[in-house]
C-alpha cells in the first residue's frame, strides 16, 4: 500500500515556539487517518503544512507524493480541505458559490454537486454569510466532494456542531469518500472511533502513537486486581502498566500493552494473593486521557 501523505522529519516553529516537533507520520492510501489531541497539540499546525498554508522550518511533508512545498493546481484539483476556520466568500449564496468553483475542477460532478446539496438540504439562494455554522461546513463539504478528491482533508470539522449535523456530515462524508483518503484532525474522540481506521496522537508538536485504531483498542485494558489484604505495590513496576491506583484491598491499573496470557501471568506473579482480576476494554476517549495524563506526569 502506498502513501497518501507522508511528513519526514517535519518541525515548525513560531520564534521561540516549537508548534511540531521533528513529525514522522504516514497516511496510506485509503486509510480514514485521525490525528488527536488536546488543543493546542500542533494539529492544525500539520496540516496548514501539509497544504502549503505555512511553510515548514525544517523537514518536509509530502501529499500524493508530492512535497507540499510544491503542490500545483494538478494536486489541489484532487484534494478535498475543509477548516473549521475556512474563509469563505461570504456574500456568495450557495449556488453561486458552487458554479465559482466547478471551473476549477475538471472532474466536477454536476449531478454529485446538486445531489449533495438536496441532502444536506442547504439553501442554495441564501449568501454564505447568513447560514448557520453547521449549513457552512455542510456547505465547504459538498463543495469538497463534488470533484471526488483523492484526499480530503479536515480540520476540526466538528467544533462548534450540534449532534445531528455531526452525524449528517459523518455519514455523507463516508458515503461519498468511498476509495478516498481521509485525514481528519479532531478531539471529539467519540465521533472519531465510530469511522476512523487508523489514529495518531500528537502531544505538545510530537507524536506519541501511530496506529491502526483496531491495535490501538486491542493493546489497552483496565485491569483490576482484588487482594485479601491491603496491596502494596511491587517495585519492579512493568513499564508498559500505567496510571496505577490502589485502595482498601483493590489495585487499578491500565496495560499498554495488553497480551492477554503473558498480562495476566504477570498479574499473577507481582500479586501472588490476588482473589480475583478482571480486565476491561477502553473506549478511545479513556485510552486518550490516561495517555495524556501519563505525559504530563512524566514531563512534570
Amino acid at each position: 500500500m502506498s502513501e497518501a501523505v507522508q511528513y519526514k522529519e517535519l518541525t515548525k516553529r513560531f520564534r521561540g515556539v516549537v508548534a511540531v516537533d521533528g513529525l514522522n507520520l504516514t497516511v496510506p492510501e485509503g486509510a480514514v487517518y485521525a490525528l488527536v489531541g488536546v488543543n493546542g497539540a500542533g494539529k492544525t499546525t500539520a496540516i496548514k503544512t501539509l497544504m502549503n498554508i505555512l511553510r515548514p522550518s525544517s523537514g518536509s511533508a509530502e501529499v500524493l507524493g508530492t512535497d507540499s512545498r510544491r503542490i500545483s493546481p494538478r494536486e489541489l484539483q484532487q484534494i478535498g480541505y475543509v477548516s473549521e476556520n475556512q474563509e469563505m466568500p461570504e456574500w456568495m449564496t450557495v449556488k453561486y458559490f458552487l458554479k465559482y468553483l466547478k471551473p476549477f475542477y475538471p472532474q466536477w460532478d454536476d449531478a454529485l454537486a446538486e445531489e449533495l446539496v438536496r441532502e444536506f438540504d442547504l439553501p442554495v439562494d441564501r449568501r454564505l454569510r447568513n447560514l448557520s455554522r453547521g449549513m457552512k461546513m455542510k456547505a465547504a463539504l459538498a463543495s469538497s466532494l463534488a470533484y471526488r478528491p483523492k484526499l480530503i482533508v479536515l480540520d476540526e470539522p466538528f467544533s462548534g456542531l450540534d449532534p445531528l449535523v455531526r452525524d449528517e456530515f459523518i455519514k455523507s462524508l463516508l458515503e461519498r469518500a468511498t476509495g478516498a483518503t481521509v485525514l481528519i484532525s479532531s478531539h471529539d474522540l467519540a465521533e472519531i472511533e465510530s469511522f476512523a481506521s487508523h489514529i495518531g496522537y500528537l502531544d505538545r508538536g510530537r507524536l506519541e502513537f501511530s496506529e491502526e485504531l483496531s491495535g490501538l483498542a486491542a493493546r489497552f485494558r483496565e485491569i483490576e486486581v482484588i487482594m485479601d489484604a491491603p496491596p502494596v505495590l511491587p517495585a519492579a513496576w512493568p513499564p508498559g502498566w500505567i496510571r496505577p491506583e490502589s485502595s482498601a484491598a483493590v489495585v487499578r491499573f491500565i496495560d499498554s500493552r495488553f497480551d492477554r496470557e503473558r498480562s495476566l501471568e504477570e498479574v499473577r506473579k507481582l500479586f501472588p494473593g490476588a482473589r480475583n482480576v478482571s480486565v476491561t476494554a477502553m473506549p478511545l476517549r479513556e485510552i486518550f486521557i490516561a495517555v495524556a495524563k501519563t505525559r504530563r506526569a512524566a514531563a512534570w
